[in-house]
């Protein structure tokens, strides 16, 4: 949540506030120390760089996320032609489901049979 020093920054510079600022600063934190980005991060680059491209305001995030890329070696045209590949390949956002998670969950390996 924005201070109140900030919030009175931002209204008198023209900048806003993004509802999911906090959030976001959390997922450009763990893009910061991704030496080496899997699939996902690079998926949350992408969609992170278009949520804040015209956005008045974030420009930490902006910062922080060109500075990823440049880690990465890649610009912002590398990185949206990976994604397009990542996406083409069947990509879906989220965890994936551990292989236990499969079938019931009832194991009937120790049981008697009956």
């Amino acid at each position: 949540m924005p201070s109140a020093d900030q919030t009175v920054q931002d209204q008198t510079s023209g900048d806003q506030s993004h509802p999911l600022h906090a959030g976001d600063r959390e997922v450009v934190d763990r893009l910061l120390a991704a030496h080496d980005p899997a699939d996902a991060d690079l998926v949350d680059a992408a969609r992170l760089l278009m949520r804040y491209a015209t956005f008045p305001g974030a420009a930490d995030l902006r910062d922080d996320l060109a500075r990823a890329l440049r880690l990465w070696g890649l610009d912002r045209e590398g990185l949206h032609a990976r994604t397009r590949e990542i996406w083409a390949r069947g990509f879906r956002p989220g965890p994936a489901a551990p292989a236990e998670a499969v079938g019931s969950g009832f194991d009937t390996a120790d049981g008697d049979g009956s």
